[in-house]
């Protein structure tokens, strides 16, 4: 017994000096990831459970959940939970059907479809600052903008679309920028479409919706739900747009949790409550992301989804 039990227990100490000497090289990564991510984490903690407003400095201590009761009782931090989840849902929406249109015309083969698909997606590489200034100069102007231009020709008024259809307007901005993206995506769903599929569906007498509807869509349903996650998780922090364009307004119409953050911190000087705010808007971030992780889950199972 002794010398069946000898190599084995030899053999442990081996293995894990293995294990160790191939997880050695990614310990500073790690390292690094923990120390740019954990420490300003417990930091925005530690502040959260102070008072500190660089505009009252003698007033500095410990607050304990103050903060957080002002937060929960924010009449305007709910409203930009609201703007929020309106901007994050329709951009999202809007950037995916426009994403999808886009992948299914460029997946045709026509002359010219490698340039055709260079130009779509353009727009996702665009900074979003410089981005925001060209639309608010050349699109949303009620004077010269393109948009006053279309509205003239259908015989409509001239919309000021910043102070009357704000959120709209930042909705399409955000969604210009990410439908691009939506397309990369799709586009690669649906070259991994088996073309022996439609070709069965097409002897089989159906028309084009049919296939699209029996066979596209359903080959697409993960790749779509991966696009909605990543969309989602990108159009919550949207901030440059926001700022530009608007200003979080009129009357808070258009600030999103994140603006409200920045407007807390950085205008209102109040970085106790600003901490505060941003944990209670994480904690909601990841109350929202769970089930789709959840429901995302099944796109990494050979054997569906749970």
């Amino acid at each position: 017994m002794t010398a069946v039990t000898q190599p084995a227990t030899l053999a442990r100490p081996k293995a894990r000096r293995g294990s160790w000497s191939r997880r050695a090289p990614l310990l500073p990564a790690l390292v690094v990831t923990l120390a740019l991510t954990q420490i300003p984490f417990v930091m925005t903690l530690w502040y959260s459970l102070r008072h500190w407003n660089l505009l009252s400095p003698g007033n500095e201590g410990f607050a304990g959940l103050d903060n957080y009761r002002a937060t929960l009782t924010d009449d305007t931090f709910w409203k930009a939970v609201w703007n929020t989840v309106v901007l994050t849902g329709g951009a999202t929406l809007a950037s995916i059907l426009v994403g999808l249109l886009l992948a299914i015309v460029l997946q045709k083969k026509f002359p010219g479809r490698g340039i055709a698909r260079t130009l779509a997606i353009t727009p996702f590489f665009i900074m979003p600052v410089a981005a925001a200034l060209f639309w608010r100069s050349a699109m949303f102007d009620p004077s010269f903008g393109l948009l006053g231009w279309l509205t003239d020709l259908v015989g409509l008024p001239r919309v000021s679309w910043l102070s009357e259809q704000s959120m709209l307007s930042v909705t399409m901005i955000t969604s210009w920028r990410w439908a691009p993206f939506a397309m990369l995506v799709l586009l690669a769903g649906l070259q991994a479409l088996p073309e022996e599929q439609l070709e069965a569906a097409r002897v089989d007498g159906a028309g084009w919706w049919q296939q699209f509807t029996a066979v596209i869509l359903p080959h697409l349903r993960p790749f779509l739900e991966l696009t909605a996650l990543l969309l989602s998780m990108n159009i919550i922090q949207t901030f440059g747009e926001i700022s530009l364009l608007t200003a979080g307004g009129p009357a808070y119409g258009t600030t999103n949790i994140t603006y409200y953050v920045y407007v807390r911190a950085f205008t209102a000087f109040d970085f106790g409550a600003a901490s505060a705010y941003g944990l209670v808007a994480l904690a909601l971030t990841i109350a929202l992301a769970l089930p789709a992780l959840r429901l995302l889950s099944g796109i990494f199972q050979q054997e569906g989804r749970r």
